[in-house]
């Protein structure tokens, strides 16, 4: 690791996807299993222009770079250390010709990227409303799980600014602010086209939802199955697949 120095407060861990390796901030905001399964549900096709919005560490570009035909690939992030720790993932893992981490407030994005220049737009964003649950320690865990950047509707005004006519923007949230993100969706011109619920095991109400949006899309709603996260005392089949296992 000598030529990837790591800082006192950063670990380098394996993302257990393809080789992939992430630097991570060791008391900070740490990768969990909803970027794996927002890509595994998003569909690019070969060539197609992406930005996830919010990418922390990176993973999701890192993510999409091995695993998709994707063209270019952009992470947009506001914390800079984050996006510095992005970047360097994105040198570390090989894969920086495909990748480009932007250090931005997504609220603010004309002045970085042309509107409706992308195909495809990803979010894993702050789940929380401020003013709502316990604020974890440390501005960087708190911007990862509450809206303190950025609410839900910035995110999503941020996508149908990005995207193309007829774009793909792929969001997982909490299904219990299902009903605000289909309305603000609508609202916004990204017509919700397809919707999944991730369920931590059969038998168990949806903890997250998973859905796709078409810019200027018709109306028309795909229910998807639904996903169980775990089978017995390990993940389920299907979670395994998407980590190659």
């Amino acid at each position: 690791m000598d030529e990837f120095p790591l800082a006192p407060d950063e670990t380098l861990d394996d993302l257990r996807c393809g080789g992939l390796r992430i630097i991570q901030r060791r008391d900070g905001y740490r990768f969990s299993l909803d970027p794996v399964l927002l890509c595994a549900f998003a569909r690019i096709g070969a060539g197609e222009s992406v930005v996830d919005l919010g990418t922390g560490s990176g993973v999701i570009p890192l993510l999409l770079a091995r695993r998709t035909a994707a063209g270019s690939i952009v992470g947009v992030e506001i914390q800079e250390q984050a996006a510095d720790r992005a970047r360097r993932g994105a040198v570390l893992n090989g894969l920086a010709e495909r990748i480009t981490i932007l250090h931005r407030d997504l609220r603010d994005l004309r002045s970085a990227l042309a509107p409706e220049s992308r195909d495809v737009v990803l979010s894993n964003p702050p789940f929380r409303p401020t003013g709502t649950g316990k604020i974890a320690p440390g501005d960087e865990r708190a911007v990862a799980r509450h809206e303190l950047a950025g609410g839900l509707e910035d995110f999503l005004a941020a996508g149908q600014y990005l995207l193309k006519q007829g774009g793909h923007f792929y969001l997982i949230h909490l299904a219990e602010r299902l009903a605000e993100i289909l309305s603000a969706m609508q609202r916004l011109r990204l017509e919700p086209k397809r919707l999944r619920c991730v369920h931590s095991r059969l038998g168990e109400g949806a903890r997250l939802v998973l859905v796709e949006g078409r810019k200027a899309g018709r109306p028309g709603l795909t229910m998807a199955a639904p996903l169980y996260i775990y089978e017995g005392e390990g993940y389920s089949a299907e979670v395994l697949a998407m980590y190659g296992d």
